[in-house]
C-alpha cells in the first residue's frame, strides 16, 4: 500500500470529477486500487472523518469525506451474498470481514460493518446491526440489537448503545461535523441521535429521546435551555441525565386537545447511583 499521504493526494485530485468522467479515466482500475487502500488507512484508524485539535475542540476533515462520497461514484453495481440473502451494491464498498485475532465481537445473526469503518478491540456487536462507512468506534463499546452506527459518526470508549438506537449519518455537507459521542456515554433503547448531536463524556441518554439539530433541550439542574446555533450543533454536557419530556403547545387548538411536543430534559448529572444503574453492562461485554 502507498504511504497515507500519497493515497490521499491522488485521490483528493479526482474528486471532482463525475460517474462518467472516472469510467473513462485511463486509470480508472488503479484510482479504485488507490481508494481500496484509503478504505484500509479508516479501517486502521490512520485517517479519520472527525478528530480533536489541540484545542480538545472536534473537527471535521472534509477532505475525507470527499474521497467517501468519490467512492460512491467510483463504484460499480454487483451483485452479492448467496440466492437465500443476496445484494446489490457498489463494488468499492463490500463488507468488511474479521478474525479472531482482532479481538472484535460479531455476534451471528445479522451483523453487518461495510468497508472504511473502524472497529476497535473488544468492541461487541449484536444482530441485527449495522456500521456504515467512516464511522469510528472506539474500545469496549457495545452496539446492541437492531442498532444503526450511521457514516462517519464518532463513538468512544465503553460507549453502550442500545437496542434499536439510531445513530445518523452525516457525510453531506462535507464540512458538517458528524454524530459525537464521547467516552462511557449511555444511550437507552429506541433512542435517535442525529445531524451531528455531541454527547459530552458519560451523558445518559433515556430510552426514547430523539436529539437533533433542531431540538430543545431543557435543563431542570441549571435551568436553561439547550439549543444549536447555525455555527454549532445540539451538544449535551458531559454527565447530563437526559430523559424523554413533552411540553404543552400554545393556543386554543392545542389546549382543547391536550397536546404537547417531544422535549427532552435534564433531570440530573450522573453520580454513583447512577453509575450503579449502568455497571451491569459492563460485566456482560
Amino acid at each position: 500500500m502507498m504511504q497515507t499521504t500519497t493515497v490521499i493526494d491522488n485521490l483528493l485530485s479526482y474528486v471532482k470529477l463525475s460517474a462518467q468522467e472516472l469510467l473513462n479515466d485511463p486509470m480508472y482500475e488503479q484510482i479504485k486500487g488507490n481508494f481500496s487502500d484509503f478504505l484500509t488507512l479508516l479501517e486502521s484508524a490512520q485517517v479519520r472523518v472527525a478528530r480533536k485539535d489541540d484545542n480538545d475542540q472536534w473537527k471535521v476533515d472534509t477532505g475525507i469525506k470527499q474521497i467517501i462520497l468519490l467512492g460512491f461514484r467510483l463504484g460499480q453495481l454487483v451483485a452479492a451474498g448467496d440466492q437465500a440473502l443476496s445484494f446489490v451494491d457498489k463494488d468499492t464498498f463490500p463488507i468488511r470481514r474479521f478474525d479472531p485475532s482482532q479481538k472484535i465481537r460479531l455476534v451471528p445473526g445479522g451483523v453487518s460493518v461495510r468497508r472504511g469503518a473502524y472497529i476497535a478491540p473488544l468492541v461487541t456487536i449484536m444482530p441485527p446491526s449495522y456500521v456504515n462507512v467512516g464511522a469510528f468506534v472506539d474500545e469496549g463499546s457495545m452496539i446492541d440489537s437492531h442498532a444503526l452506527i450511521g457514516s462517519c459518526a464518532q463513538v468512544g470508549k465503553r460507549v453502550h448503545v442500545s437496542a434499536g438506537v439510531q445513530i445518523g449519518g452525516v457525510l453531506e455537507p462535507v464540512g458538517e461535523l458528524p454524530v459525537v459521542i464521547e467516552d462511557d456515554v449511555f444511550i437507552g433503547g429506541n433512542s435517535g441521535v442525529y445531524e451531528g448531536t455531541y454527547l459530552g463524556y458519560r451523558a445518559v441518554i433515556g430510552a426514547g429521546v430523539i436529539l437533533t439539530r433542531s431540538t430543545r433541550v431543557y435543563d431542570l439542574v441549571n435551568e436553561c435551555v439547550i439549543a444549536a446555533s447555525n455555527d454549532v450543533p445540539l451538544q449535551i454536557p458531559a454527565g447530563a441525565v437526559v430523559v424523554a419530556g413533552a411540553r404543552k403547545l400554545k393556543g386554543q387548538f392545542a389546549e382543547e386537545n391536550g397536546l404537547s411536543l417531544h422535549a427532552p430534559i435534564i433531570v440530573k448529572y450522573r453520580d454513583d447511583k447512577t453509575d450503579a444503574k449502568t455497571l451491569l453492562e459492563q460485566s456482560l461485554r
